[in-house]
């Protein structure tokens, strides 16, 4: 392989790595603990929304979470405001991502998700962001920086977000008891299906 390309590929994985490993000393253990309890206490449905890679982060979470049997679905934001605000209940979890904490599409119907009485959770890098200070919950994600160029490239920090949710799923999984019965009835298809027939 080109040298260049070599050292750009491994500055990449060293950084994105170490911004992960980063998370076990900066991620509020307090505020982690609740957002494991709340999906366990069966209160309603988990939604996630965000806009841009957010978006793509939010969609991936939904599906750990599905998998899982937790029921969860992804909010679109240009949807959000033209009706579907309908899916979401009282005492549903609504889990802002954005990573300014100041995205206007979010901030757009966040009131509309407190009147409703949801509980809302905020994963920012920004403390003093409106998403932050108004959420039921906060959940900070801070990076030192992307891995590209111009430390603009949303590459390491989605990663953050994303690895902070599969240790969430996890441990939900570890406290309800999830069964491998349980797995394969969510998970027929593919080589994950076949793997849990062949436990059977």
């Amino acid at each position: 392989m080109n040298q260049k390309i070599r050292d750009s590929v491994l500055h990449t994985w060293e950084t994105e790595s170490e911004e992960i490993a980063r998370l076990a000393e900066t991620v509020d253990e307090e505020a982690l603990e609740k957002i494991v309890e709340r999906i366990l206490s069966d209160q309603g449905r988990i939604v996630l929304t965000g806009c841009g890679t957010s978006a793509m982060a939010a969609q991936k979470i939904v599906h750990s979470l599905r998998v899982i049997d937790i029921p969860a679905l992804y909010l679109n934001p240009s949807d959000a405001v033209h009706g579907a605000l309908g899916a979401v209940q009282k005492n549903d979890t609504v889990i802002f991502i954005s990573k300014g904490g100041n995205t206007a599409e979010l901030l757009s119907f966040l009131d509309n998700v407190k009147q409703k009485e949801a509980y809302v959770v905020a994963v920012s890098e920004n403390e003093g962001s409106r998403l932050a200070k108004e959420a039921d919950l906060y959940l900070k994600v801070r990076i030192l920086r992307e891995p590209d160029p111009f430390d603009m490239l949303a590459t390491a920090s989605t990663m953050a977000v994303i690895a902070l949710f599969d240790a969430v799923c996890i441990a939900v999984m570890e406290q309800k008891s999830f069964s491998r019965d349980s797995f394969a009835l969510n998970h027929p298809g593919g080589a994950v299906g076949e793997r849990l027939k062949d436990h059977k």
